[in-house]
């Protein structure tokens, strides 16, 4: 186990998951951080049972609640990961023995995306990698409503870890598609505050381009079903996203 860096967790009504993750880092860290934002199910009582430090606090948006959970952490490095994930074997070994002597240094991460049980292994999911263990004196996560990211300075340097992260996206069908659609209309409420525009093309032509480069290009047509539900469900985003943009804008001329 390593006190080298810190686990964040930002998590809401998590209850029927969680566990996967506390199972998967309960021994990679000597402190793990969980920061509560109002759950009203059974997710506290859950994380009592685990060695983790509980905070609860207020919604602030993506980017500034993962902040402030960040900096109830114990360690300058940290390793963020969300209540839907975990880690695997290989990747728990690495993390138990990682060094982390350059604070210059952030590191990448693989994915493997589920769709209920099933891997995707193509289309917009498949070959999936992202930031996750960084070191706050140099990066940290941007005040982003949704789709936050990491804020990296010039000169630091990327190295990939062995193994992978275990994202399990969506349950079933139902919660895929409330989730897009809470994700589309947060995303164009944030362009929206940005000045940014959605023309025809964006709200018409996006969408089509979107489902023909996952499914097609990018062989998300190899998953079966489930791949061509995750590129369906990528261009109504995609539409949804922008044409909620454009009518922003049209109600407020």
């Amino acid at each position: 186990m390593s006190d080298r860096f810190s686990i964040v967790i930002i998590c809401k009504n998590e209850a029927a998951g969680i566990e996967r993750v506390l199972e998967s880092i309960k021994d990679v860290s000597t402190d793990i951080v969980i920061y509560d934002n109002g759950s009203t199910d059974d997710t506290i009582d859950i994380l009592k049972k685990y060695p983790v430090k509980v905070y609860q606090g207020e919604w602030l948006g993506f980017g500034k609640t993962k902040k402030k959970a960040v900096s109830l952490a114990e360690n300058k490095w940290i390793l963020s990961l969300d209540a839907d994930e975990a880690l695997d074997q290989q990747l728990q070994q690495q993390l138990r023995s990682i060094e982390l002597t350059d604070p210059k240094i952030v590191y990448e991460i693989k994915f493997k995306n589920f769709l209920g049980n099933k891997y995707l292994r193509w289309g917009e999911w498949g070959g999936d990698k992202h930031i996750r263990l960084f070191n706050t004196d140099f990066v940290n996560w941007d005040d982003a409503n949704v789709h936050e990211q990491l804020i990296i300075p010039s000169g630091i340097k990327t190295q990939r870890l062995s193994g992978y992260i275990l994202h399990y996206t969506m349950k079933d069908m139902v919660e895929y598609s409330h989730k897009m659609v809470h994700y589309a209309l947060l995303n164009a409420e944030k362009y929206y505050a940005q000045g940014k525009r959605a023309g025809w093309i964006k709200r018409y032509v996006n969408p089509v381009f979107s489902f023909i480069n996952h499914y097609i290009f990018q062989l998300g047509f190899l998953d079966g079903w489930r791949g061509l539900v995750a590129a369906r469900m990528t261009s109504f985003y995609t539409f949804l996203k922008y044409t909620r943009l454009w009518e922003l804008h049209s109600r407020n001329k």
